[in-house]
């Protein structure tokens, strides 16, 4: 972070210092009472089961001396509270998103925000590969994505950073219009169009419109970049006054995708053509879906002059987020940890992916998928067909709707059907299941907490 006076914090938030010097300087924004230190600005906020004010002595103890705050009271409560320079804001959550947008404005730099049902963190990741073949560019650490995430990602910006990716999150509407008038992103990715969230939402059209707001502050200057196969990104649909980029299969995108060859958990290897120029691409992760998701990360690079043979060099060094198609092997079993999130269409992505794996036999272990309103019990049925259409051996589902999947992989066909109603049935007989040979996909929504079972395989 780019050093900032209390002073330019002041006017960054539009709060009121009420004590100490506006010449303080502080060099990182914390928020973690337990990890708060000398040259930190301690904000605290308020969120559904904590007030940080409660932890304002704890901080001033580990020698952190400058702080936002809405509570005065709490301050004068504090032993040493007199000592420390404070802001004070009437709301310190929308202060962190003030500050952001005001130290963007700081930074000379190209900023590129990711949104989508399925892909973001992929294709954020191949982004900031892409980009640091030509360029100094930083991304969210992890899955920092919300309201919150994304100004502290904006806030750990380097002063000489030149290109700033942000993975953007929702599962409401109006989600991604703050976080775009926040950052003011110069190109925008939309991924797909899925069923994610769809329980809030109400349809794929009302996840269209709520990812659409990504382009809520787009002008001419501006670029949307989407997978035109989807159903609902595509030319036809989409309509405004900035410029819009495509990738697809067609033959008619911008940027067209061909010669897809899967090698399973070594990766794939694609061909992209542009404006007469081809080139083909290795990208050592798998899944034929993540061709998408590299396409679309070669034309956000070539937005910022970068050329297709650079992209080339920097996808060909790709390292996924952890939990995203990550393979580990131990004991003659390979196991594919997809645990961090599930939707159907990633579930059908991660069973692609299991299918190309080389082993003795083919284990999916599936568990629920969230979020999916009354098209939940529809879509785990549709899950476990396509499992038994593509020949998963050997099919182990987990959770109370995971046994739609089990159902589903029934009656089309599957005979080697498991299921449990939860992780801790399934775990008592899990070294009955498994065997040396296996190449074991793991898979559910975050909430399923299905790295458990990694864990238990693995060790």
């Amino acid at each position: 972070m780019k050093k900032l006076t209390m002073k330019q914090i002041e006017e960054g938030t539009g709060g009121r210092q009420i004590q100490g010097t506006s010449q303080a300087v502080v060099g990182e924004i914390c928020t973690d009472s337990r990890r708060a230190k000398a040259g930190d600005l301690f904000f605290a906020l308020i969120g559904d089961r904590h007030d940080a004010h409660k932890y304002l002595g704890q901080v001033i103890q580990a020698g952190c001396t400058d702080l936002l705050i809405c509570d005065q009271a709490a301050l004068e409560e504090t032993e040493g509270g007199d000592q420390v320079n404070a802001i004070l804001v009437e709301d310190t959550t929308k202060a962190l998103q003030n500050l952001a947008s005001y130290y963007l404005n700081l930074l000379n730099l190209k900023k590129i925000a990711v949104t989508g049902s399925t892909g973001k963190t992929s294709t954020r990741d191949m982004i900031w590969y892409v980009c640091q073949e030509k360029y100094k560019a930083q991304k969210n650490v992890g899955n920092l994505n919300n309201h919150l995430g994304v100004p502290l990602t904006i806030l750990s910006f380097e002063e000489d950073t030149q290109v700033g990716i942000l993975e953007m999150g929702m599962d409401k509407l109006g989600e991604i219009d703050l976080l775009a008038q926040i950052a003011r992103p110069d190109i925008g990715i939309i991924t797909n169009i899925g069923l994610a969230h769809i329980e809030n939402l109400g349809s794929q059209e009302g996840i269209f419109q709520a990812k659409m707001e990504l382009t809520n502050y787009f002008g001419e200057e501006n670029t949307l970049i989407v997978h035109q196969d989807d159903e609902f990104l595509n030319k036809e649909r989409i309509q405004g006054s900035y410029r819009l980029v495509t990738t697809g299969f067609d033959g008619k995108s911008d940027y067209i995708i061909s010669r897809i060859d899967d090698f399973g958990a070594e990766g794939i290897q694609f061909t992209l053509e542009h404006q007469g120029r081809t080139q083909r691409f290795s990208l050592p992760v798998p899944g034929r879906h993540n061709a998408f998701n590299g396409a679309l990360a070669v034309a956000a690079g070539a937005e910022l002059g970068i050329t297709m043979e650079e992209a080339a060099r920097g996808l060909a060094k790709v390292q996924l987020t952890d939990k995203r198609l990550t393979v580990r092997g131990k004991n003659g079993i390979k196991v594919i940890d997809d645990t961090y999130n599930a939707s159907p269409d990633s579930m059908k992505g991660a069973v692609d992916v299991l299918m190309h794996t080389r082993g003795l036999r083919s284990v999916a272990i599936l568990g629920d998928m969230y979020e999916l309103g009354e098209t939940s019990r529809e879509q785990h049925s549709l899950v476990g067909n396509y499992a038994a259409e593509k020949g998963v051996q050997l099919l182990v589902t987990v959770g109370k709707d995971a046994r739609y999947i089990a159902e589903g992989a029934k009656k089309a066909g599957m005979k080697q059907v498991r299921y449990f109603p939860d992780k801790k049935a399934f775990l008592k007989e899990i070294d009955s299941i498994v065997d040396k040979g296996d190449v074991i996909l793991v898979k559910g929504s975050r909430g399923m907490e299905m790295e458990e079972i990694v864990k238990n395989i693995m060790e």
